[in-house]
């Protein structure tokens, strides 16, 4: 079952369709990663939507279900996008541990190389930076203000 959850998660991930990324999500579950930091649910449905609208089309999505239990599951999952104004090219490979209760997700925790996507991200900045809480801060900062904002305007 948890399987089936994860696949189909990531499959409304591919389509852009964050609601019903959302959907899959339980109310008390918490996203975790190290460019967001601890999300509740509310605020990981709304980061699923922010990052599509930002992408503006060209996220593309892979995914692996490498583990599945009825209460765990283990995913490699890989994504490719153009980040920022100078429009860099990401690709980000992610492993996806979570746990489920109630037939929903109720703990996400996405890991990956910050100072990778940093160097990716930033350029060289991030190359040289990304491994230090500096960069590191301040991306957790911006990308909070960012949420914020989106989840006014949309109203989440």
């Amino acid at each position: 079952m948890t399987k089936s959850i994860v696949s189909q998660f990531y499959n409304a991930f591919k389509n852009h369709d964050a609601e019903k990324m959302a959907s899959f999500y339980h109310e008390d579950a918490v996203f975790e990663d190290p460019a967001f930091g601890k999300l509740n649910a509310k605020q990981a449905s709304a980061m699923w939507g922010m990052l599509m609208k930002r992408s503006k089309g060209d996220l593309q999505v892979e995914f692996d279900v490498l583990h599945s239990d009825e209460n765990n599951a283990l995913c490699n999952w890989e994504a490719k996008y153009k980040f920022g104004p100078k429009k860099r090219p990401i690709h980000n490979r992610i492993q996806a541990k979570m746990k489920f209760q109630d037939g929903k997700i109720v703990y996400h925790k996405d890991e990956f190389s910050f100072w990778k996507w940093s160097g990716m991200a930033l350029g060289p900045a991030g190359w040289l930076l990304g491994f230090t809480p500096i960069i590191h801060n301040k991306v957790q900062k911006t990308v909070a203000i960012l949420l914020a904002d989106y989840m006014r305007e949309t109203k989440v």
